[in-house]
């Protein structure tokens, strides 16, 4: 027996994501993602929204970003509404399904970034991250080898510019 080779995570998700896409296993039941979240939660996929504007060519595309955009809302079930602006926390579901709409493009060579997959991205961002952004901005201060070295560079420079002038402008003997 051949002594098996250990697979990076990448590359096993990879080979799942495209063994599901292609036997069309669902991770959970459509009715799910119509529960949580508020008056948004019962708005269906971006996919419903196109008005049927997919064309035959794009069928399999249209198939595989709606099992991704159902894997999705399957992965967001187990963030709480507290942690929806946390990155630490949405970041695992959002990158998986900027992945998978990535990789079912490149794996049918099909655009990306394309609208179907723009769409998607919105509807995430309308249902699930719509109070995420801060109204107030929050600055913080340089740090302090930046902010020093903001401050000496014209303090030093500014001796050497009066230097140069001086000695630019007086007649040509010296």
């Amino acid at each position: 027996m051949a002594p098996r080779a250990y697979m990076s995570s990448s590359h096993l998700f990879q080979g799942l994501l495209l063994l599901w896409v292609l036997l069309g296993i669902g991770l959970c039941h459509t009715d799910a993602e119509t529960k949580g979240f508020g008056q948004d939660a019962g708005r269906s996929s971006p996919m419903a929204m196109a008005n049927g504007t997919a064309q035959p060519t794009e069928g399999n595309y249209t198939d595989i970003t709606q099992k991704c955009w159902d894997y999705f809302v399957y992965l967001m079930r187990n963030v709480s509404a507290s942690e929806l602006c946390e990155w630490k926390v949405i970041s695992r579901p959002y990158s998986e399904l900027q992945y998978c709409l990535e990789f079912a493009a490149d794996h049918l060579n099909y655009s990306y970034p394309n609208a179907l997959a723009e769409q998607y991205i919105f509807q995430s961002h309308h249902r699930y991250f719509h109070n995420c952004t801060l109204e107030n901005p929050v600055y913080f201060d340089p740090p302090e080898d930046v902010l020093l070295a903001m401050i000496i560079a014209p303090i030093c420079l500014i001796p050497f510019l009066v230097t140069l002038v001086i000695w630019r402008s007086k007649d040509g003997k010296a």
